[in-house]
């Protein structure tokens, strides 16, 4: 029977989507599930292993079963996920712990070390400083729980840790996909592979780290335990996969030098695309993730809760008022960005400081958020402006470095996804204070396909992932073109923006 179909599945932080495709990018079903974080501690944040495979193989069944798609039909799967926690299972790929998430803090302490023996060595290598990722954390399981660290035979992702599941991998075969790397805080990024200096000079056994692949490359095939349990057929083709990240890159078609990705989901992503490593090691802001595609890196950075400041300013501000609460969340949006249509560019004068739980680039968690400038004169258009001004003028600074490390590189055009991305007002802020144009994509899943791109790959059905990632990304509304007249405004308050988050991190951490 022919193999006209591709499962994409993505391991996110909250909950599991699966996606069922063909091969034009059509989506078939799809499917989600929500997957439960523990907090048995303050500042702890644990995930069970077993519930990202338990949500994956019941949302792939669940896809499955609604599409009607025959599963003889489905050529390939492949699996994306969260990106900078890590897990850790035995010689017989069974959790030894609990998932160790991103957002959990009690690798700090490892942090600082690696920070102060090797920061820019670190940073050099791997295209991102030290923080909370892997490195730091598994010199924490390391030292804080050495018997866990004894049984554990590799770390891993979530994306690993499933697909080699439904392939019945033993401990040895572990595997990490290029696109973590520069997460790993012991590679060479541009090598593809484990730096040994960094591995001797913090004492990692480099047996315990994963063997690394090429996204598409083959881990195994779906196992009879594994068929019965998410509905595929037996010896159906499983890819190592992707962070979630370089997925949603590539399902949104960034795939040339110059593009920029802007994800404006509850945290404000923005990634650029460069044919050239870069390593930030003066300002320690830009994250350099290799994309997916051979040859290209992704620049990015990224707000902590840029799109949830605005939920935040929504409920705390704005809906408290007498008729609003009966109103639906988009109605609400509409209403505050018709308020915040009547405030002139620049808000006149007021700025807001975006990083409300810390600043994550350049890493900063003592930064808390801020109004600066207000006056009588200012009311409820100029703060909501203010807000959505604050995390493009921040975006801004990101790309400022980018232009910094990479003075000849061109922007051509920012694809935006997300559902801030559904504010033609707020693509037009961001495109003024860049000074690139803004497009939003068609559709709301990216990850999934990106994922099944991949997929698609590994099983010898889309031999240029570029040329059909660029295909498949639709536009969605009209482009739109900087106001030239607005970004002369913005330019200096771009400027002034950057003043006000160094004298911001000098008051909120006093001791630098």
């Amino acid at each position: 029977m022919l193999k006209r179909y591709l499962i994409g599945v993505d391991l996110g932080t909250s909950g599991t989507k699966a996606a069922l495709y063909d091969l034009d990018g059509q989506l078939i079903s799809e499917s989600s599930q929500e997957i439960p974080i523990k907090n048995p501690k303050p500042g702890v944040v644990e995930q069970n292993q077993e519930d990202f495979y338990l949500s994956a193989v019941s949302t792939i069944r669940d896809c499955i079963q609604k599409s009607q798609v025959s599963p003889e039909e489905i050529a390939a799967i492949a699996f994306d996920s969260q990106m900078a926690g890590v897990g850790l299972i035995d010689e017989n790929y069974q959790p030894v712990e609990n998932f160790d998430s991103w957002l959990d803090m009690r690798c700090k302490p490892f942090i600082e070390l690696m920070d102060r023996e090797a920061g820019d060595l670190i940073t050099r290598l791997t295209g991102c400083p030290p923080t909370c990722d892997h490195g730091p954390k598994m010199l924490w399981w390391k030292s804080e729980r050495p018997e866990s660290f004894k049984r554990t035979a590799k770390f891993l992702m979530p994306s690993a840790y499933v697909a080699g599941k439904m392939a019945g991998l033993k401990g040895d075969q572990g595997f990490i996909d290029y696109t973590f790397l520069h997460f790993s805080g012991f590679a060479d990024a541009q090598k593809g592979t484990w730096s040994q200096e960094l591995c001797d000079k913090f004492d990692v056994d480099m047996d315990k780290l994963p063997r690394i692949l090429q996204p598409w490359d083959v881990i195994g095939e779906v196992t009879d335990k594994a068929a019965k349990e998410s509905g595929l057929m037996a010896g159906t083709i499983i890819a190592a996969g992707a962070g979630d990240t370089a997925a949603n890159a590539l399902g949104a078609g960034i795939v040339h030098p110059g593009m920029v990705f802007d994800v404006a989901g509850t945290a404000s992503v923005l990634a650029g695309t460069t044919d050239t490593f870069v390593a930030d090691t003066r300002h320690r802001a830009l994250l350099t993730m290799r994309s997916v595609i051979p040859g290209l890196w992704n620049p990015l950075a990224y707000i902590g809760g840029g799109g949830l400041a605005l939920r935040w300013y929504r409920d705390q501000f704005f809906n408290t008022f007498q008729g609003r609460q009966e109103k639906s969340e988009s109605d609400l949006y509409d209403e505050m960005t018709r308020y915040a249509q009547t405030a002139p560019a620049g808000s006149d004068g007021l700025f807001f400081s975006p990083h409300l739980g810390g600043r994550i680039c350049p890493s900063s968690p003592e930064m808390r958020g801020a109004w600066i400038g207000f006056s009588w004169s200012h009311n409820q258009s100029h703060f909501f402006r203010a807000i959505l001004e604050g995390v493009a003028y921040e975006y801004n600074y990101y790309l400022e470095i980018l232009r910094e490390l990479l003075p000849n590189l061109q922007l051509l055009e920012a694809r935006c996804v997300g559902g801030g991305a559904r504010s033609d007002f707020w693509n037009q802020i961001k495109a003024d204070v860049l000074n690139i144009p803004y497009q939003r994509l068609q559709g709301n899943e990216f990850g999934s396909w990106g994922a099944a791109m991949i997929a698609g790959k590994a099983a010898g059905l889309i031999p240029d992932l570029a040329l059909k990632a660029a295909e498949s990304a639709k536009p969605s509304g009209t482009r739109i073109i900087p106001n030239l007249e607005n970004h002369i405004i913005y330019k200096p308050l771009s400027k002034k923006y950057i003043g006000i988050q160094k004298m911001l991190e000098t008051h909120f951490n006093p001791n630098m």
